[in-house]
């Protein structure tokens, strides 16, 4: 659990606000990679991987969902060729992006043994591409310990795709233990109005299309309560509990305990696998925080107001809505 305490000016500098407009509807709301975008607060975007002073609580978390479920991380056999393209991607990423502490050397005689080394986790491995006897676990649970994303890879045949592979320890509201092997159209099934109004449909024919090396971009969002980052549905009964005792305890307590939760989803089609790698990179924000940049509590008010039942019930905001509203309006210099 992250509380409301241990943010800081620059995690607000840096939140990647998810809300354009006094409106939101569903959209694939799609664009490159790596453009930097500018916020009323600051700035995020420059990265596709995004390391930050929450690095080894967000990795110890990691570790401690996965030592309790295990289910959170599955790689099914054919998907071996894609977690190894994936991590290695991520490797590149790292190193480029973070020289002083990522670093990935290929060895000028055997072109596929790297040596990398993560400074910030003590890491200093030799390995052989493709071989997994020279890393202590598979590709994907080796790379996905350490970074704060999740990972889901997507395979690609009979004209779809198929989440075949991941690790995901901070689901909002999914389980991927029940997803893996599902295709994309199935596992968005459940959400509303993106069928009627074709968006999956559009979304999936977009992935398809990607070329290798090709990366976008999406965010999306939601309320989270005590900054929990571990919402999967396979928890929901510790967590569920959370949006009752907000509703019922007092107002003040809202700004605290209540978090705005932006997800910055990078799409990246893999160059050597063929395989969509899906980040998935979490971010939370208390609303005291929130309402410290004026036009962030303003837009988060009018898109709470505005929000469709069917919408709001989808994204479990049944039960914390009415409690953000009234907050922001009377502690967060929201006028109605």
């Amino acid at each position: 659990m992250t509380t409301a305490d241990t943010f800081t000016r620059a995690d607000i500098e840096n939140y990647p606000f998810p809300l354009s407009r006094d409106q939101y509807r569903y959209s694939t709301n799609v664009e490159p990679a790596g453009r930097p975008v500018s916020t009323a607060a600051g700035g995020w975007g420059d990265r596709r991987v995004q390391i930050d002073r929450h690095y080894r609580h967000e990795l110890d978390e990691r570790a401690r969902i996965l030592a309790r479920d295990p289910s959170r991380a599955q790689c099914l056999p054919h998907m071996a060729p894609a977690a190894w393209d994936a991590m290695l991607t991520l490797m590149r990423d790292l190193a480029t992006d973070y020289p002083e502490s990522m670093h990935l050397d290929r060895d000028l005689i055997n072109d596929n043994t790297f040596r990398w080394r993560n400074d910030l986790l003590d890491i200093d491995d030799t390995f052989t591409f493709g071989d997994a006897s020279t890393l202590p676990t598979g590709p994907l649970d080796y790379i996905c310990g350490q970074i704060q994303e999740d990972v889901v890879l997507l395979d690609q045949r009979e004209g779809q795709l198929w989440g075949d592979a991941g690790v995901v320890t901070f689901a909002a509201d999914w389980s991927f233990g029940f997803d893996i092997g599902m295709s994309f159209l199935q596992i968005h099934g459940p959400v509303p109005r993106v069928h009627s109004e074709k968006i999956i449909t559009r979304a999936h024919d977009f992935l398809l299309r990607l070329e290798p090396g090709q990366s976008y971009r999406r965010t999306n969002w939601t309320l989270t309560v005590d900054g929990k980052l571990d919402t999967a549905t396979e928890t929901y009964p510790e967590w569920g509990r959370d949006r009752r005792t907000l509703a019922d305890g007092p107002l003040e307590d809202v700004g605290q305990r209540l978090f705005l939760r932006t997800e910055v989803q990078h799409l990246i089609r893999l160059p050597h696998s063929g395989a969509v790698m899906f980040l998935i990179r979490t971010y939370l924000l208390p609303l005291a925080a929130v309402a410290t940049v004026d036009s962030w509590a303003d837009r988060l008010y009018r898109v709470l107001e505005d929000l469709p039942l069917d919408m709001a019930e989808y994204k479990g905001l049944a039960r914390t809505r009415g409690p953000a509203l009234r907050w922001l309006s009377t502690f967060g210099g929201v006028t109605p």
